[in-house]
């Protein structure tokens, strides 16, 4: 049974009819919320919570919809209503089914994963007293233990969404590992990725053949104890991680720093505009500080944000247009020297399709003498042309050039591992 729902609807679902669908589970149940009101939970009679639903998103950005959840889903722009189930309970996956079944069933529009539409009653069976109780704080963590906070996810492609992302702040302010456990089948968007960066935080994917679990990023086998999942202590790889296939398919990564005075004239993003454009044919199609990504595209939008929240960092994730995979990891921070802008984008390429090198020069040179460029890395590896990471081994970025404000050095076409010596020369 799913463990998250989504209602995907025309029409922005009001008070009376989430709380229609909060019905699904008949009388004996009732309605609370968390987080300051931005998620309403359906809980048993002793306060349990059974199903979490976050605060509807107006979802504006082409394609966006069909990024995360795959074709067949509604198109931009429609209101994306999540509701996440807890494991605990046998009957929360169902209940979750219904209330976005009948919010579908009143607005219109699709239910996610189709399988899980209904609009039954859903009456709780389970002695949910004999159910210890998830004292976790955040409802996307499913297990949580003095070291580690365990978010369990069944979908295809798990993206760094609203739930998420607290999961992950509410586990690094209380110093915690962030581990998040999936199928062999699952995938990760970039920003999910690059979220679990960094040990101790972990993809922990269940192995089929060993019985076990490794983890999805190292391919490192593992095993739950004292309270987390850490590797066994012969340290093998498991064998699903090396099952590696190459279809020649690449991605072009794009690595830049930008340093601005911090005027109030300031725009940011012109940079990152000016790199997507160049490399696309168009600009961004939306920003968000997490997927799905439901803004449309504005600079000053964006700056303002940032300009909010100063002097604490902002991230944000961009995404392009469907027709060229494209997404940047984009942080924003106030320094000693003014504003900078730390920008990784990504675009994927079929086999086939030629990333084009040839202009590199030209980009470099528009962007120090227009957009404050300090630094700039572009490389090329293997990988998938969706942006999605899959749990198998992926082979490391290769330098294909490097620049230092205006001096712009070509290293090569991105197949000689050789060229990361010539960019820690530059570097020193």
């Amino acid at each position: 049974m799913t463990k998250d729902v989504i209602a995907l609807t025309p029409k922005m679902p009001d008070i009376r009819t989430l709380l229609a669908g909060l019905y699904a589970g008949g009388p004996g149940l009732g309605v609370d919320s968390v987080a300051e009101g931005a998620v309403v939970q359906l809980c048993a009679a002793d306060g349990r919570p059974l199903v979490s639903v976050e605060a509807p998103i107006l979802v504006q950005v082409p394609g966006e919809t069909e990024r995360l959840l795959g074709a067949g889903s509604a198109s931009a722009p429609v209101w994306w209503t999540e509701a996440r189930a807890t494991t605990a309970v046998a009957e929360a996956g169902a209940l979750a089914g219904s209330f976005a079944g009948r919010l579908v069933a009143v607005l219109g529009g699709v239910v996610w994963p189709p399988e899980a539409a209904a609009t039954d009653v859903v009456p709780l069976t389970t002695d949910v007293t004999a159910v210890p109780v998830p004292v976790t704080g955040v409802p996307a963590v499913d297990v949580l233990t003095t070291s580690t906070a365990v978010v369990i996810q069944d979908r295809p492609l798990v993206p760094l969404t609203s739930w998420l992302a607290d999961a992950l702040r509410a586990a690094t302010a209380a110093d915690r590992s962030l581990q998040i456990v999936t199928p062999p089948t699952s995938r990760l968007t970039l920003p999910t990725r690059t979220a679990l960066r960094g040990l101790p935080n972990r993809w922990v994917v269940q192995d089929p053949e060993g019985g076990g679990y490794y983890d999805g990023l190292s391919g490192a086998r593992l095993h739950w104890q004292g309270g987390t999942f850490a590797p066994v202590d012969d340290a093998s790889v498991a064998q699903p991680f090396t099952a590696v296939s190459d279809a020649g398919e690449r991605q072009l990564i794009v690595s830049l720093r930008t340093q601005h005075p911090a005027t109030d004239r300031l725009v940011l993003g012109h940079a990152l505009e000016t790199v997507w454009q160049h490399l696309t044919g168009a600009p961004p199609a939306g920003w968000s500080t997490a997927e799905p990504v439901n803004v449309p595209w504005s600079t000053r939008q964006l700056t303002d944000l940032a300009r909010g929240r100063a002097p604490r960092p902002t991230w944000l994730t961009v995404v392009g247009r469907p027709n060229r995979p494209a997404l940047a990891a984009f942080h924003i921070s106030r320094t000693h020297a003014g504003v900078e802008e730390d920008i990784t984008l990504t675009v994927g390429y079929g086999s086939g399709e030629d990333p084009p090198l040839e202009t590199l020069e030209h980009l470099a040179q528009v962007l120090g003498v227009e957009h404050g460029l300090a630094t700039m890395l572009v490389s090329l590896r293997p990988g998938r042309r969706d942006l999605t990471v899959p749990p198998r081994f992926q082979a490391p970025p290769i330098p294909v050039s490097y620049t230092v404000g205006h001096a712009h050095h070509h290293l090569g076409d991105g197949t000689d591992p050789n060229t990361w010596d010539a960019v820690r020369q530059l570097s020193t």
